[in-house]
């Protein structure tokens, strides 16, 4: 029987799930948001670790001043890492601004302008789409 996840993907969760804990209740900062961890990349040495994030920002923040104030913690957060989990050597941690959420919101919002589109079209035209069916007569 294989193993279902690889020793990086097993620490990729842990170290998920810590740092989430960390940013949740030890990082105390006005200028960061509501941070969430949407993903984390280990490398296979276990020594560097890719956190991808993204931030609800509320008035003047931006994700470029909540990501910049979250890599002011990062050696702070690797030291309280260091201590939640039992690893030899604590990994690298390095902070990534996520903008696949972003994106899927904005294609999202293109795929709805463009059916509200043809169907403004189509109502102008006047014609219908629905085709008869097979055994009924136009």
């Amino acid at each position: 029987m294989s193993k279902e996840f690889s020793r990086t993907q097993r620490v990729g969760q842990q170290l998920q799930k810590e740092l989430a804990m960390i940013l949740q209740r030890e990082v105390r900062d006005s200028r960061l948001g509501m941070v969430t961890i949407s993903d984390v990349e280990v490398s296979r040495d276990l020594a560097y670790v890719k956190v991808f994030v993204t931030f609800l920002c509320v008035g003047e923040q931006t994700p470029e001043s909540c990501l910049a104030a979250l890599r002011e913690h990062e050696v702070h957060i690797r030291m309280m890492l260091g201590k939640r989990i039992r690893l030899r050597l604590t990994p690298e941690v390095r902070f990534y601004y996520d903008n696949t959420l972003v994106d899927g919101m904005r294609m999202s919002n293109l795929v709805t302008e463009v059916v509200n589109e043809d169907k403004r079209k189509i109502e102008e035209s006047g014609r219908s789409d629905e085709q008869p069916s097979e055994g009924e007569e136009s």
